[in-house]
Order: structure tokens, then sequence, then C-alpha cells
């Protein structure tokens, strides 16, 4: 994996006592060129940068330190906690929309190496904290998108995936609520049944509490039980 030095300015400490225990997968929607100009610019009115960006052929650039904060998950909810730059680490794909361009895989088995080497880093960010932008801003964010193989990541021991079990029965939120997702609030319930089938059912997204969705976050929650 080849990682390139290129400092964005656009970043801040990390607050006292914070413990970065989260890993944030975005796509770019950009190309690599135009997506590193933006994360570096700080003359923009909404400043915003990520750790790394990761190119097509597998390339890494590191645009901030992983002991500083980048500026890349916005209004952002998970496991109870809001604000979540500070306790995070992002990566920015190169991909120009992930719900119809395929990812290469010479840069899925370097996001699976960089990855890994993040986690052996940061040891509090376990497998149920490795999400997407659509799971921590629901609606909001569709990245890294419908495409995006987090069954390959899962299978190299990043982040989960499940396994359909018993349906869970009654009120899904709250299930939904167990492993990460933000309580409806401003949202509409059928918004958050839709991010977690953008990554755990792509091939129907519906924001219906259908008996597949059912059966896979039972599964999923099965799984973070056991690796949490």
């Amino acid at each position: 994996m080849k990682i390139i030095e290129r400092p964005s300015s656009n970043q801040s400490v990390r607050p006292d006592g914070a413990t970065v225990d989260l890993l944030v997968l975005h796509y770019t929607e950009l190309p690599l060129k135009e997506s590193l100009e933006i994360l570096s610019d700080d003359k923009r009115e909404k400043r915003v940068s990520a750790h790394y960006v990761l190119a097509e052929d597998g390339t890494v650039y590191r645009l901030v330190p992983e002991d500083r904060v980048a500026w890349h998950a916005g209004q952002s909810y998970w496991r109870g906690r809001e604000a979540l730059n500070a306790v995070s680490i992002g990566i920015e794909i190169v991909n120009l929309h992930g719900d119809r361009h395929d990812y290469p895989p010479r840069q899925i088995a370097a996001l699976i190496e960089l990855c890994r080497e993040i986690l052996a880093r940061h040891p509090a960010v376990v497998p149920q904290n490795v999400v997407g932008h659509s799971d921590i801003a629901p609606q909001r964010k569709i990245d890294p998108g419908l495409r995006f193989p987090w069954k390959a990541l899962a299978d190299a021991g990043i982040g989960l995936w499940p396994k359909a079990v018993a349906p869970i029965e009654g009120d899904i939120q709250p299930a939904l609520q167990r492993f990460g997702y933000a309580p409806p609030g401003d949202l509409a319930p059928e918004e958050i049944i839709k991010a977690f089938q953008r990554r755990f059912r792509p091939a129907c997204v519906d924001g219906i509490a259908d008996r597949e969705t059912r059966a896979l976050l039972a599964g999923l929650l099965d799984r973070a039980g056991s690796q949490t």
C-alpha cells in the first residue's frame, strides 16, 4: 500500500480524553484531483477534510494525522453520541457514485489493508463501530453506496455482516437503536430502516420492515453481541 502525504489545514485538536472508537467510510462523488482540492481548501465557507483519501488505483493520500480531528462526519449520530468527528477516523474513497459504480478490486484490497492498520492502532474501534456515512447520517447521506462491498470487508475482519435468524417481532426501531442507529426524532422511521437496508440489504431499499429486514437485523445484533 502506497501512502502519499498530502496535508490539509482543515483539522483540529482532539478533545481531551477523546478515544478514537469509530471508523467512517465515505465516497467522494468526485474524481481524485477535485476531491483532494476540496478536502484541503481552507477558503470554502464549509471546510471539510478526511484523514485519508483512497484513489481507484489503491494509492492512499494522508491528509490529517490520526491523532487530530478531520471534518468529515458533519451532523451525525451513532450509539447514543453525536458530533462524531471528535472520536472518529474518516476515509474518503474515490468513487463518483457508489450506487452506480463498482469499487475496483485493487482499491478494495488497499482499503482492507488500510483499515486493518487503523484498527490495530485503535483497538477501541470494535466491529460494530465500522460504519458508513449513511449509517451515521440517515437520509442526509447515502455513501459509500449500494455497490460498496461491506460483506467482503466483514469477511476480512472489518465490520460486521449478518446471517439471517428468527426475525424480530413488533416495533423494529428499538432494535435498530441497539445496533447504533439514531432514534427517528426529526426523521421518519422508514428513513432509519432505509439506512439499515442500504448497507445490509442493498437489493431492496424501501423502508419497509419486512421479514427479511427483521431477520437480518436480528442476526446482526447476535453478531454484535458476540464481538463487542
